[in-house]
């Protein structure tokens, strides 16, 4: 009992690049990528890739992964999750590492496992990294504003703080890398979505709005996803600059 596992869930369907799990990267599909650098991560007990599509769980399976068949009706990957985790009494705790982030750190997955099992005050960890003020004004990436003590006060797609006055503030963006006490992951799953939720298509207002605890840790590394086809690019040229 008390395990941790990583579960990374992953679906073909994808509005900007449709069946990124399984395109290749020198020889390895982006899937095999994200479970090896998972692989790496020292305090899990397992890793699953939960996905609702049989060409990704045949090619985890190929690699030699562990993979679970889920619904395809789940509205986001916590539901997807969800699934697979209630299935499995022996896990406690559990990271939803995203299955297009290739670049990860095995670190920055251990700091969120670390948060969510030694704090008992966190019902959620994640990651976020300082910011430029240009970047802050980007919509697509998320921003955070925390306490002292680096529990989340919000999430948003606008800039925040606001700057009355300048030169003061740090800006945070958010990873979107998740780690649960199984209880709250339970809760969260089963709780309506909230206003702000939909208001800014945020799945991690609902726990805030809720009442849960969100603690945060600060790293310093610029993830990499993969949601576009200049995306991959860019992976496949890091990729090869390592490997020639």
């Amino acid at each position: 009992m008390n395990k941790t596992a990583i579960i990374i869930p992953a679906r073909y369907g994808s509005s900007r690049l449709e069946g990124k799990p399984l395109l290749l990267v020198a020889g390895k599909p982006v899937i095999q990528w994200v479970y090896e650098k998972a692989m790496q991560a020292k305090l899990a007990d397992m890793i699953i890739v939960a996905t609702d599509d049989e060409r990704i769980f045949n090619a985890v399976k190929g690699f030699g992964g562990l993979a679970e068949m889920t619904s395809v009706d789940h509205k986001s990957g916590s539901d997807r999750i969800m699934e697979v985790v209630s299935r499995h009494p022996e896990i406690s705790y559990i990271c939803n590492l995203q299955g297009d982030e290739p670049l990860i750190e095995p670190e920055s997955i251990d700091a969120v496992i670390k948060n969510v099992k030694e704090d008992d005050k966190a019902d959620i960890s994640t990651l976020i990294r300082e910011i430029t003020p240009i970047e802050a004004d980007n919509p697509n990436l998320v921003k955070c504003v925390t306490d002292l003590n680096g529990f989340a006060l919000y999430f948003s797609r606008s800039k925040i703080p606001y700057e009355r006055n300048t030169n003061i503030a740090k800006f945070y963006g958010h990873l979107g890398i998740y780690g649960y006490k199984r209880h709250a992951l339970e809760l969260m799953t089963s709780l309506p979505q909230t206003m702000l939720e939909k208001t800014e298509s945020l799945e991690q207002l609902r726990a805030l709005e809720n009442g849960m605890k969100i603690k945060t840790s600060v790293v310093n590394f610029v993830p990499v996803g993969i949601d576009t086809k200049d995306d991959l690019e860019k992976f496949r040229q890091i990729v090869e600059a390592k490997l020639s």
